[in-house]
């Protein structure tokens, strides 16, 4: 089959597409027909040498896939052939075929088209995983999202405008995203690169702070995270772009009684991730099967053009998601 390969670990000019051996499904997961991938930020990570697949996963780049099923493992009943699923995996999503744990598959709603479908997993589930299963947001609490642009926070836009209505939504963008971030759905829109984000959190929320915070930039950001952070307020910690070590004043941390909570997806074990999956499936497919909300496609490469995919994450020219599409 074709597939991404690097080269070695560097910039976007490792990227090459090449033939790779075919995926053998185990008695647990599907052998699927990939007809569309997309970029995250892992990839990037992985791809600078920075990010190793857990093992026993591909060593080929992507983390989520939509296609067909081609074959079905011994143990699998609820997938047949033919069947159109997406899937969160552990690598092997940049390639014409990938294997995927039959619990970590959903179906693809019937009005859904691939490239869609292979938005969801790792950027809905990663925000509907922290700010409602991990950070217990509640309608009426206020949420500080970093970021808007990327497809973490599109996606968590559209899960708090969904499920928790009454919140506060606050966002911190770059100068030429405001109005779209505005667009999606937020309360207020922060320029980072001009203001100062705790501060304005604080006023817009006359000082109390946010009850929930979703922080992909790390060590650079933890003492204003922690400083527009309200009593008993929750840090979630899914990224580290910036850097990983910071000094944390952890008297002000048990005085206002704090949480900071650590998350990754991709580690997690293959029960963990079908339990995850389980609840996202319950809560969150009924809205994209109703087209309450829909996944925010920024581009849209063939998978040769991986290397250019790459680059256009790395500029932070997108808004939404970066697709490939898989042909064959």
């Amino acid at each position: 089959m074709q597939a991404i390969l690097l080269n070695e670990f560097g910039g976007p000019e490792v990227i090459g597409i090449g033939e790779s051996a075919m995926p053998e499904e185990s008695a647990d997961q599907v052998l699927v027909k990939v007809h569309a991938t997309s970029v995250n930020r892992p990839d990037i990570i992985q791809r600078q040498g920075n990010y190793a697949p857990p093992e026993g996963d591909s060593e080929i780049l992507g983390l989520e896939i939509a296609g067909t099923v081609e074959r079905v493992g011994a143990n699998v009943t609820q997938w047949q052939v033919g069947d159109r699923i997406f899937a969160l995996i552990g690598g092997g999503g940049y390639a014409q075929y990938a294997v995927a744990y039959a619990g970590h598959c959903m179906a693809i709603p019937d009005a859904m088209s691939f490239n869609q479908a292979a938005c969801i997993c790792e950027t809905y589930i990663t925000a509907y995983l922290n700010l409602f299963l991990l950070g217990k947001l509640q309608n009426g609490e206020t949420v500080l999202l970093h970021g808007g642009g990327g497809g973490v926070n599109t996606a968590a836009i559209q899960l708090c405008r969904q499920l928790v209505p009454e919140s506060k939504l606050i966002v911190t963008a770059s100068s030429g995203k405001l109005e779209r971030v505005t667009a999606q759905g937020a309360d207020h829109v922060i320029d980072y690169k001009n203001e100062e984000f705790a501060d304005v959190v604080k006023k817009v929320t006359d000082g109390r702070g946010a009850d929930v915070i979703l922080d992909h930039i790390g060590a650079p950001y933890l003492a204003s995270n922690m400083k527009c952070l309200a009593v008993y307020g929750r840090l979630l910690e899914i990224g580290v772009f910036g850097g990983v070590k910071a000094e944390l004043n952890i008297a002000l941390l048990m005085v206002k009684r704090q949480q900071i909570i650590g998350s990754v997806l991709r580690p997690r074990s293959v029960q963990e991730k079908s339990r995850i999956i389980d609840a996202f499936r319950d809560t969150v497919m009924p809205l994209f099967q109703e087209k309450r909300i829909e996944p925010l496609i920024s581009d849209v490469f063939p998978l040769q053009q991986a290397r250019q995919a790459h680059e256009a994450m790395q500029a932070s020219r997108h808004f939404g998601k970066i697709v490939l599409e898989v042909g064959h």
